[in-house]
C-alpha cells in the first residue's frame, strides 16, 4: 500500500472513531437497560478500535521506514511474494 493510501486509511479510521465518540455523547441522555448495554458494548468496541488504530499506524510507519532504508531488500521480497503467488495460481 502506498504512503498516500495508508494515510487516507488512517485518516478515515480516525474519522470513524471521532464519529462514534460523538454518537456516544449524543445518546448519553438516553436511558434504559438496553441502551446502557449497547452503549457499553460500543464504548468497548471504540476503545479496542483506538488501540488497534494506534498500533496499525505505528506498524505502517515502521514498515515504511524499513522499506525506505532497504529498497533492494524490499524489491526482493516483493518479487519473491509475486513469484510464490504466481506459482500457486498456476497450479492445477
Amino acid at each position: 500500500m502506498n504512503n498516500l493510501s495508508t494515510e487516507n486509511l488512517v485518516r478515515d479510521m480516525r474519522a470513524v472513531v471521532v464519529d462514534a465518540e460523538d454518537l456516544l455523547k449524543a445518546t448519553a441522555s438516553q436511558t434504559g437497560e438496553r441502551i446502557e448495554r449497547v452503549r457499553a458494548k460500543a464504548e468497548d468496541s471504540l476503545r479496542t478500535a483506538k488501540e488497534r488504530l494506534h498500533f496499525a499506524a505505528d506498524a505502517v510507519e515502521d514498515l515504511n521506514e524499513q522499506a525506505r532504508a532497504h529498497p533492494w531488500a524490499t524489491a526482493g521480497v516483493a518479487a519473491g511474494v509475486g513469484l510464490l503467488v504466481g506459482i500457486l495460481l498456476a497450479r492445477k
